[in-house]
């Protein structure tokens, strides 16, 4: 009887279009997360490198930390994960779902 096993792959590619692999992903002690580790853990998940459980368990996030960091790149791109711009972004968002 053959297992229904996950097939993951050895590398993905990043947000700047580098390949990324676990080893290459930032560490899990990371404290200071700047726009491309965060995007660079969000295309690890998006490719199937990690999963989110993963994720949140390596980095100490919580799964509504990480999906803000999803929802920002799918607004507004990596500037969506700078923190100093994501009220801008926020704004904008909410503008935007007026109209």
């Amino acid at each position: 009887m053959i297992e229904n096993q996950k097939i993951r792959p050895a590398k993905v590619i990043g947000p700047l279009g580098e390949p990324l692999t676990l080893d290459t992903l930032p560490p899990p002690e990371t404290t200071r997360w700047v726009v491309r580790r965060k995007a660079e853990v969000v295309a690890a998940v998006n490719g199937g490198l990690l999963s989110v459980d993963e994720v949140c368990e390596r980095y100490n996030l919580t799964v509504e930390e990480f999906a803000g960091w999803q929802r920002a790149i799918d607004r507004s791109g990596m500037p969506g994960l700078r923190v100093t711009r994501i009220q801008h972004y926020k704004s904008l968002y909410e503008r935007q779902q007026k109209y």
